[in-house]
């Protein structure tokens, strides 16, 4: 089943940047196993993030990759730890294997998506 359609002006209200992620720690706070991030957007600035995304990936193939992440959302408290930004991907056939969206090619940090 589909979500509901949204018009064009629903859809420039999402800022999806470009970023590197800079380190990747246990957040062993989290409810669900978890990542804390630091991101590199440019321009934007360092931002951090949760991410549920414990299952495919290790700290270490983390760090240096580009994602795509939504930087427009307001903070979110997890925990101790405040979210600036929702790193996004794929939902695998169960919930907590997601495969995380990212440039086929190396882009400039905090380019947008469009």
């Amino acid at each position: 089943m589909t979500k509901p359609e949204i018009s064009w002006s629903d859809f420039e209200k999402i800022d999806i940047r470009v970023g590197t992620i800079i380190s990747a720690n246990d957040f062993e706070k989290a409810r669900n196993p978890s990542y804390q991030l630091e991101i590199d957007f440019g321009d934007l600035g360092i931002r951090k993030s949760s991410a549920q995304i414990t299952a495919l990936y290790s700290k270490d193939d983390l760090i240096g990759k580009q994602i795509l992440a939504v930087v427009n959302f307001p903070k979110k408290q997890i925990a101790n730890f405040f979210s600036e930004c929702l790193v996004l991907g794929v939902y695998g056939e169960n919930k907590s294997d997601v495969t995380l969206l990212s440039p086929s090619l190396p882009v400039k940090n905090g380019l947008e998506v469009g």
